[in-house]
């Protein structure tokens, strides 16, 4: 067997199996027959596989320009002449069948389709965002959600999504922010691993897996300033050690394609960038499925000022490693003549045309070019009662206190008049979240709504805008005060659009809109025990009558039952137990901010001077509310930590235990926190670093010893060379409930004993 084919085949394998999938490894005859059909095709046919076009036949509203987007007598023809592999953002059994019907029956060769869709965090069920799913701490969670995301999108005709994101964003001004996991790459990891898993399920063959395509490779969420599609300058170390390390986890639970980022690296654009897509992707990390283009990011090499024009481009970035082209259709019009004139080798064709075909094989495409195409599924799996429930759930879990003086939780069955003020008091329009394009308009449950459900009597719920999202209305601050005066609590919904979040929308100031902030700062002066409702897609910097009132709720995006979970935490009926992926700062300035930086040779510390160190002048230099915060309304106290041994051997481990205690009056749950930081070491390393965690459940006065196991493993960074390594030293170690506070202990890494002579 030619050695490029056996890479391939065996890492398809490899990866399957480290995922736990009850995987059929590709037989002889399957090998042969995609070794059979590159021999039958032309340079056109094998330029089409690695074409991915928008589907004109179910067209659905992308939110990429619509800029080339083919009429549906077009794109047939070019599917007849074997001319298209994959067909992305449309969904319906009927049109995929037919499209399906094109390929298999009336081309060439009868190579099937790839239906492909951006199921970022729904389908018709929307859940909550990313971020927002992130902030329970709970890979589990993440799993189920996204199963229930991949049963929905294969009943509609689905065979892969553009997800997760396995970008690690640490500028809060990015509007990316709200499709991840957050600051952490250990959180990140562990989420994208999960969200694999979920998608494709333990079978790619099955009806309902769903291809999972992390995105996006790599270090987008590095990008200057926040500006959306901007350069990235970032050491090799830092890429390896925070970029690189989700990608990884999400490979290795068995996704087979990825999707090459827009933005470029220390100024090559990923696209075409070798190093990246061939040496690192393929060489370091062992990924043998195959690449994306972002949508026409191969044509916009041009305007990077890396390509002379759009056939360079084509060349640049099938030689970097990017196997499909998506949108641009620069493969198909220049693949041909490059390939004749020997730009491009027929070799790199090949060995990209295998990778894609390979994992067509693996899903069982060419056994069953209709799975996924199944008219009572569609009727059946989407939009289910199961999924709303799982929806709620979420949602709820999603929710985090940043602070809360006793008025929350509200007594369900005491009668007392609630005003509900702001813009998204009954909103329907900003449930969903940003990459929620296939959800039903109007189908979401809105906060007004949820409330009323869970009160006793809902006449006693008045709900007044106050103002507009971005501008103030006649009379609006009046008519809120007045509603304020008259109420027992009230309830502000304030904070971003959904098109404030998601892609290109990088924002200068992260705060609530000005005429928000008014309306805030005015029914604050009427001094009623105030909740504040936070919607948003990224940390918000928070002041005055929102920063102080008596609560305040972190409720993002969180889907189509919003409102019902939202009024499940503000009445407790579920205790609110999320914690915060990524850092609130006090300003807007503070960007980027992240609780895992640097010492600096001038540290602040507390009650220390703060003359000549490492600070803005203007601002706090913490958090206001510190990654991993996040409250609960019962007291959970941890106390008796201890260690097994202070003395971590180099290839052995150490337990660490402390007692959770819930001292309150409610039953609840709390995400207990291991942090470590390396004392001394060759290169500087954060003040903490974020490496295990559990979620505990106790009922009132119930304790629990929580349990964490340390090895050299969780101790290793990337230092010279790009190695990774661990060295001998002092460690602290934190167990706590968010990284800035815990019980502290010490350990201490010894090297490995020399070899006996």
């Amino acid at each position: 067997m030619n050695p490029d084919r056996r890479t391939v085949l065996s890492g398809i394998i490899a990866s399957a199996i480290a995922s736990g999938f009850s995987f059929r490894a590709l037989a002889a005859e399957e090998v042969t027959r995609v070794d059979d059909l590159i021999k039958k095709m032309t340079i056109e046919e094998k330029a089409g596989q690695m074409t991915c076009l928008a589907d004109a036949f179910r067209p659905f509203n992308p939110p990429n320009p619509a800029a080339g987007i083919q009429d549906v007598k077009k794109l047939s023809e070019e599917i007849r002449k074997g001319r298209v592999g994959c067909l992305f953002n449309g969904i319906g059994v009927a049109g995929a069948r037919k499209a399906q019907e094109i390929a298999v029956n009336d081309s060439r060769l009868g190579i099937p389709l790839l239906l492909a869709g951006d199921v970022i965090h729904g389908l018709k069920t929307i859940f909550p965002v990313p971020l927002a799913e992130a902030s329970s701490f709970d890979p589990v969670l993440a799993q189920r959600t996204a199963r229930a995301m991949a049963l929905e999108a294969t009943a509609a005709g689905l065979h892969l999504t553009f997800a997760p994101m396995a970008d690690v964003a640490r500028d809060q001004r990015w509007g990316r922010v709200v499709e991840g996991a957050g600051e952490d790459v250990t959180l990140t990891a562990l989420l994208s691993a999960a969200r694999v898993r979920g998608f494709q399920g333990r079978d790619l063959r099955r009806d309902d897996s769903l291809l999972a395509c992390p995105k996006h490779f790599a270090a987008y969420g590095a990008v200057a300033g926040g500006l959306e599609y901007g350069s990235v300058d970032i050491s090799d170390e830092t890429l390896r050690e925070t970029h690189l390390p989700p990608f990884g986890s999400a490979f290795a639970a068995g996704a087979l394609t990825t999707m090459a980022a827009f933005s470029e690296i220390n100024g090559v654009p990923a696209t075409a960038d070798r190093t990246l897509l061939t040496d690192i992707l393929r060489g370091e990390m062992g990924f043998t499925g195959f690449v994306f283009s972002d949508y026409t990011a191969d044509e916009e090499l041009v305007a990077h000022g890396y390509a002379e024009d759009d056939r360079d481009a084509a060349r640049l970035a099938v030689l970097a490693g990017v196997d499909m082209s998506m949108q641009s259709g620069l493969y198909i019009r220049y693949l041909p003549d490059l390939v004749k004139s020997g730009a491009v080798p027929m070799g790199t064709v090949d060995v990209a045309v295998r990778r894609i075909l390979y994992v067509k094989m693996a899903m069982g495409l060419f056994d069953n070019p209709w799975r996924s195409l199944d008219e009572a599924a569609e009727k059946s799996r989407i939009g289910a009662p199961v999924h709303r429930e799982l929806a709620r759930e979420a949602g709820a879990r999603s929710i985090v206190l940043l602070q809360n003086d006793g008025v929350l939780p509200l007594d369900k069955g005491k009668k007392q008049k609630i005003a509900l003020i702001g813009p998204f008091g009954d909103d329907k329009a900003n449930l969903y979240g940003p990459w929620a394009f296939y959800g039903d308009p109007g189908k979401g449950v809105d906060v007004a709504s949820g409330l009323r459900g869970a009160m006793v009597d809902p006449d006693q719920l008045t709900v007044v805008p106050g103002c507009a999202i971005h501008g103030p209305t006649d009379g609006g601050i009046e008519a809120a005060v007045k509603a304020a005066k008259a109420a027992d609590v009230v309830i502000l919904a304030l904070g971003e659009s959904q098109d404030m979040s998601g892609e290109a929308q990088s924002r200068t100031v992260i705060e609530i809109p000005p005429a928000q902030q008014a309306l805030a700062d005015a029914v604050a002066a009427v001094k009623k025990p105030t909740v504040v409702l936070l919607r948003h897609g990224r940390a918000l910097a928070i002041h005055d009558g929102v920063a102080n009132a008596n609560a305040v709720l972190a409720t993002w995006f969180l889907g189509s039952e919003a409102g019902n979970a939202i009024a499940d935490v503000v009445f407790g009926k579920v205790d609110p137990s999320g914690k915060l992926p990524v850092s609130f700062p006090w300003e807007s300035g503070q960007e980027p901010f992240f609780y895992d930086r640097k010492s600096t040779g001038r540290p602040t510390v507390p009650n220390g001077s703060t003359e000549y160190k490492a600070r803005y002048a203007t601002t706090d230099n913490s958090a206001r509310y510190s990654f991993g915060h996040g409250l609960s309304y019962t007291r959970f106290t941890l106390d008796k930590l201890q260690v097994s041994d202070p003395a971590l051997r180099w290839d052995g481990t150490v337990s660490i235990t402390a007692r959770l205690t819930n001292s309150g009056k409610r039953r609840g749950s709390e995400i207990v926190q291991l942090y470590t930081r390396d004392r001394v070491a060759s290169r500087t390393r954060p003040i903490r670093e974020f490496k295990k965690m559990e979620r505990v459940t106790l009922e009132p006065g119930e304790s629990r010893t929580v349990r964490f196991t340390l090895s050299r493993t969780d101790l290793e960074f990337v230092g010279a060379g790009n190695r990774r390594l661990a060295e001998p030293g002092a460690f602290d170690v934190w167990v706590g409930q968010s990284s800035e506070d815990g019980l502290h202990t010490q350990i201490t890494l010894y090297a490995a004993a020399p070899a006996s002579a």
